[in-house]
């Protein structure tokens, strides 16, 4: 059983007692017989001996130097030494990836993230577009942090150097109670599986195509999560992306002039039996571009590689006033194995003209080759922690994905073009944060925007690596 502490109240009120009854006691012995006094004089004994072993306790404490280190003398004429525990107040330090700050229930994290790209893009002869060839970038350099600040609250401030401009990421304010997650910020807007995966937790070195083609991206807004046993309920309505909200210019390309605004839900069913986890998703989105329908849209996607800017698909300019579009998705896991595929449909609103609907979706299948799995909660997939890192009688974690790519910008009489890919990709876990990732595609394209001489039909052939650190 459990001590308990010791306290300098407690030596006083035992010398306190003892003292009256060695004060008391010769009086009581005039009018009691012997036996009476000779049971006293034990119960004083034995009192007496109690005392002494919490004054030995006590002695053996150091004391605080923030409280004297003694009291006024007992009435046994004794100083009672005070025990000072360690601080409750002090900040704790631990680490993952980068340090972690903690007091009470507050906490800080360090955040940061690096990404080097380089790739080659070959194309037909006949492409004369200077993307084509060897390219490389910091594709990104992130720092921020994350925490709680207790009674349920928390935050996250992520800044990105991407594209040659600062970005904030993810930016937002957050309350925690039971299943219940409010988020006020920027942050993303439950589009889809592969769009939420974090990009240093993707199979494959870019999300699909579709992702990038549609406009998804994080914005500033209010949403609502709810998560109980398998089910997982999101919402929100956000305005747009905090750049897109900048007030550097005036005009249709000032912030102020931007007061578009949608509304974002999604929902996920997560049962698992046994060992094999399943994912069934379905998520639906409106937006109403309001002023910003007097600027016109357009639809566009890279040929895989991030550093090569050009767009090999692209819709013309439309005149729209807002969008809507909604998805399916179906993943699962069982072990080191996993699969996943999405399908998603977004549909173009033209004020007196023929809505066009386009359509996008990947299927993709991975394997662990090292025998880790990857992980998955919250609705999303995680990333491989490797067992046998480099460094502790290991080389880390592989991993394998194969993984078929579908984007078409055709419809009515908006012609974009389509994509058939296929891409594999090996990814390297060394150690935990840091990974090392090739890939190779290759894109069919059909009405294709950059044209191959007189052709708008044909292939093109991409390898990417990059590395990566995430903490």
């Amino acid at each position: 059983m459990k001590e308990k502490q010791i306290t300098p109240r407690i030596r006083l009120a035992a010398g306190t007692a003892l003292a009256l009854l060695m004060t008391t006691m010769p009086v009581a012995a005039q009018s009691i017989s012997g036996a009476e006094a000779d049971a006293l004089r034990a119960q004083v004994a034995a009192l007496k001996a109690q005392v002494d072993r919490l004054e030995a306790r006590l002695n053996n404490v150091t004391p605080s130097p923030s409280v004297p280190a003694s009291t006024p003398p007992t009435a046994t004429g004794a100083p009672v030494q005070v025990a000072q525990a360690k601080p409750a107040g002090d900040t704790a330090v631990s680490w993952k990836g980068g340090p972690v700050f903690s007091k009470g229930a507050a906490s800080f994290h360090v955040k940061g993230r690096i990404q080097y790209d380089a790739g080659l893009l070959m194309t037909p002869d006949s492409v004369s577009d200077r993307a084509k060839g060897y390219s490389n970038e910091l594709r990104r350099l992130r720092l921020g942090g994350e925490g709680q600040l207790g009674g349920g609250f928390g935050y996250k401030l992520e800044l990105e150097l991407s594209d040659n401009s600062v970005d904030l990421v993810d930016t937002f304010i957050t309350y925690e109670k039971g299943p219940w997650l409010i988020t006020l910020g920027n942050h993303n807007a439950f589009q889809s599986l592969d769009e939420l995966i974090s990009d240093t937790g993707g199979a494959v070195m870019e999300r699909a195509a579709f992702t990038d083609a549609f406009g998804f991206e994080r914005r500033l807004g209010l949403s609502a999560q709810y998560r109980a046993g398998i089910v997982l309920a999101q919402a929100g309505i956000f305005s747009d992306s905090a750049d897109s909200l900048t007030n550097d210019s005036d005009g249709a390309d000032g912030g102020d002039e931007n007061n578009s605004y949608g509304v974002d839900g999604r929902v996920v069913l997560a049962p698992k039996f046994g060992k094999t986890q399943l994912h069934f998703a379905a998520s639906g989105h409106w937006r109403d571009f309001q002023r910003l329908s007097e600027n016109p849209q357009r639809y566009r996607q890279r040929a895989y590689l991030h550093s090569a800017n050009s767009r090999f698909l692209a819709t013309p300019n439309i005149a729209a006033d807002g969008e809507s579009h909604h998805g399916l998705e179906f993943a699962g896991e069982r072990g080191s194995l996993w699969w996943a595929g999405e399908a998603h449909w977004l549909r173009v609103s033209r004020p007196g003209l023929a809505d066009p609907t386009f359509f996008g979706g990947y299927g993709e299948v991975g394997y662990v080759l090292t025998g880790e799995s990857r992980g998955y909660k919250n609705g999303i997939f995680g990333i491989v922690k490797p067992d046998s890192p480099v460094g502790s009688g290991g080389w880390g974690a592989l991993q394998a994905t194969l993984r078929y790519d579908y984007l078409s910008l055709n419809d009515k009489d908006i012609v974009g073009g389509t994509q058939n890919g296929i891409i594999a990709a090996l990814v390297w876990t060394p150690i935990e944060y840091l990974r090392f990732n090739i890939n190779y595609a290759h894109l069919d394209y059909s009405d294709a925007a950059i044209p191959a001489g007189g052709r708008r039909d044909y292939g093109v052939d991409v390898i990417g690596w990059r590395a990566e650190l995430d903490f």
